[in-house]
């Protein structure tokens, strides 16, 4: 074997990264690191998460400080950095959201289908109650939920299996996903409106829910679009 085909075999570790980059001048590391930073978001297909961008930057590198700083360059661009799902993701702006389905329509779109209203429907309960089994939604809604139903949300990464239930047979119960959070623009499940809130304020109750009352956002799945899906 040659000197130059031993130094290309396939299983040869990649060359270690300077993060720290101490040879650069401060303002000139900073923009390094903020354009490391936005490279990756702009390349994942879900959000990134703070321990994926630290390997990326030196050990003191503020990474709110960086997100910030490019959030202030996006500033008049119709694209912006949100925070969701425990990470950060590239997302065209709401504004935006009827031009995207003008260009590309709503069915050439690869993320998640438009929910029916009972589809919304048993996912809102999951949202708030999980986790809850399928039994329990049945009980809440006076009739059975089917598998086929919580197949269609579980097909959609929407919901997970959560732990198993203390109830006789020990059912499998149900909650929501990091999928769930990014669908909804949400970064953690304390920003879901406070339902004990809302039912004091006379907007949701139980009844409401049967009724087919049901939040905006969670039954057409309408917000922030993700390269040419709405979100």
């Amino acid at each position: 074997m040659s000197e130059a085909s031993a130094r290309h075999k396939p299983n040869d570790q990649p060359a270690l990264l300077d993060t720290e980059l101490d040879h650069l001048p401060p303002e000139l590391r900073w923009r390094e690191w903020m354009g490391r930073v936005e490279a990756v978001i702009f390349a994942a297909n879900e959000p990134v998460t703070r321990s994926v961008l630290a390997r990326v930057v030196g050990t003191n590198c503020n990474l709110e400080l960086i997100i910030d700083d490019i959030r202030a360059e996006l500033a008049g661009r119709p694209y912006e950095l949100v925070s969701v799902a425990g990470g950060w993701q590239h997302r065209t702006k709401k504004a935006f959201g009827d031009i995207i389905h003008a260009a590309f329509g709503r069915a050439s779109g690869q993320g998640t289908k438009e929910l029916s209203q009972s589809e919304a429907l048993v996912l809102m309960c999951i949202a708030y109650f999980q986790p809850i089994t399928r039994g329990e939604l049945s009980s809440f809604f006076g009739k059975e939920v089917s598998r086929d139903l919580i197949g269609v949300l579980r097909a959609q990464d929407l919901i997970a299996s959560g732990p198993r239930s203390p109830q006789p047979g020990a059912p499998y119960t149900y909650v929501t996903t990091k999928t769930f959070l990014s669908h909804f623009g949400l970064d953690t499940l304390r920003q879901l409106p406070d339902f004990e809130a809302l039912e004091d304020a006379g907007l949701l109750s139980k009844e409401k829910l049967l009724a087919g009352d049901i939040p905006v956002g969670l039954a057409s799945g309408e917000g922030d679009v993700v390269g040419d899906q709405v979100l």
